[in-house]
């Protein structure tokens, strides 16, 4: 079962990505070619890709390999919680994880190093972001695991609103910390856009937006499908 549920959560993860792929080429697109306008202006060397082949085979390829990772680790979630989980019915878990998923994966870390467009920044400090980058979305997944043990912990001395109240603001205080204690990225060139690079991060939170709500809808949908052959087949055997 659990092979075939990580199965559909890859299908969801790649229908994800492309629903991601085609906002991004839409809204996302036009921005970075101003900004490499900017660029322009400014000598550098020669494109190894030309701009229509990063724009389409280069950006799908990305968000497609991106989907379907994050759609089998999905599932791989969705096994972990869902023979936990109560009455909660399948669609409503899987858009719960989604929605936590995208906080705790995407959100958080972009309030502390928000995108910017790929011809913005030094080339130079490029091993460093990514560095921090990953540092601050594996500390927000990890404090966000953390959490859910915690809430977990203080269920029966608290409740279960208070003690996701107490956990949600133990994850937000943890994450104030490392935000505070990771080093502040502001490499944006001196006169580049502010309407454009605003319009960037937007385009790019809707992007992973689209994504996760995505993943959530079809993955929740496929795995009530599955879920439901299953009780049928066991129905089935028992009489």
């Amino acid at each position: 079962m659990e092979k075939r549920l990580i199965a559909r959560g890859v299908l969801a993860g790649a229908v994800g990505a492309v629903l991601a792929f085609v906002f991004a080429r839409l809204f996302a697109e036009p921005v970075i070619g101003r900004a490499i306008e900017f660029e322009g202006a400014h000598e550098h060397g020669a494109e190894l890709f030309s701009r229509g082949v990063q724009g389409n085979a280069g950006l799908g390829f990305g968000v497609l390999v991106f989907g379907v990772a994050m759609g089998a680790l999905f599932a791989v979630l969705f096994c972990v919680y869902y023979p936990g989980s109560g009455h909660v019915a399948p669609q409503q878990l899987s858009m719960r994880l989604a929605a936590a998923a995208f906080v705790a994966v995407y959100l958080v870390p972009f309030l502390k190093y928000p995108p910017n467009p790929p011809a913005v920044g030094r080339e130079e400090t490029i091993g460093a972001r990514t560095l921090e980058y990953l540092v601050m979305v594996l500390a927000s997944v990890g404090l966000a695991i953390a959490a859910r043990w915690l809430a977990r912990r203080l269920v029966e001395r608290f409740g279960t609103f208070n003690a996701r109240l107490l956990a949600a603001g133990a994850y937000g205080a943890a994450v104030i910390a490392v935000m505070l204690a990771l080093p502040s990225v502001a490499e944006v060139p001196p006169g580049f856009p502010a309407a454009d690079l605003y319009e960037f991060r937007l385009v790019s939170l809707g992007t992973q937006l689209v994504l996760w709500a995505s993943l959530g809808l079809v993955f929740g949908a496929l795995a009530r499908r599955l879920l439901r052959e299953q009780t049928r087949a066991q129905s089935v055997v028992g009489a």
